[in-house]
């Protein structure tokens, strides 16, 4: 299966099933997931303790991401970083650390419930250089060239049209521009059981695209992938486990690059 491929799935449904999901990680953190969550996830995929100590703890806590990119996107201050599916906000509160008062982090998730806490974390913590906005990673309300970075953790997987995904972070991106993120490959083709089964989606499994296919859709994006790394990171129920054991599901980190000239 190419990352273009149609998948046998509702998308509708996939849809409603995603939010809920990530509504339980925004409200419930602590509860139980087909992955883990946060601080001790955040730590052992790589994030500096010492910063993580700087963001706010709601957004620590509600963190499910992957994986850790920071160290391939390597902010600067000044620069505008834009984070597709941006949940309680800890991505994009990190690489306002980094971006400092001259540069800004815009989030962009479609789930209310994480829209809402990240606000009111940014809010009560007086975080001036990130903000936050409603919508669909697959048609982002910015204008071409808006961004110098593009971030995201552990949610491309989820979207079934992939392949729209990259080429729209591609159009917001400046050129020259660079696309970090981490996110959950295969090494051999899911089953149509397993590509069928919403949980499995959810849990970003279900849509989990072979590497090569993944890498392939950034490339036919005009995204130039320069560094990939594998991520020390565990699905955690029995059902998560059987199919990353089965067919190679892993987590990478990846560095893609906008050419110039597009």
């Amino acid at each position: 299966m190419t990352a273009a491929t149609p998948t046998p799935i509702d998308p509708e449904e996939l849809l409603v099933k995603v939010k809920a999901m990530y509504r339980a990680v925004a409200e419930a953190p602590h509860d139980e997931f087909h992955f883990e969550t946060g601080r001790p996830l955040a730590e052992r995929l790589g994030y500096p303790p010492e910063t993580l100590d700087l963001l706010p703890h709601g957004a620590i806590e509600s963190f499910a991401g992957v994986g850790y990119f920071f160290d391939l996107a390597r902010l600067e201050p000044g620069l505008e970083v834009l984070d597709l599916g941006s949940g309680a906000g800890m991505d994009a509160f990190f690489a306002a650390q980094q971006v400092g008062s001259d540069g800004r982090v815009v989030g962009i998730d479609m789930t209310d419930e994480q829209l809402a806490k990240a606000e009111r974390l940014r809010a009560e913590h007086d975080i001036g250089n990130v903000t936050f906005q409603q919508g669909r990673i697959e048609h982002l309300p910015f204008e071409e060239a808006s961004f110098d970075v593009v971030i995201s953790n552990g949610v491309i997987n989820l979207a079934p049209e992939k392949d729209t995904v990259f080429a729209e972070a591609a159009r917001v991106l400046r050129p020259g521009g660079a696309l970090a993120i981490a996110d959950i490959v295969t090494d051999v083709p899911l089953t149509e059981a397993i590509v069928s089964n919403v949980d499995l989606w959810a849990s970003c499994i279900g849509g989990a695209p072979q590497q090569r296919a993944y890498q392939q859709a950034m490339e036919g994006a005009g995204l130039h992938v320069a560094l990939t790394k594998s991520n020390p990171y565990q699905f955690l129920s029995d059902q998560a486990r059987g199919a990353s054991d089965t067919f190679g599901v892993k987590s990478v980190s990846v560095l893609a690059r906008k050419e110039e000239g597009r």
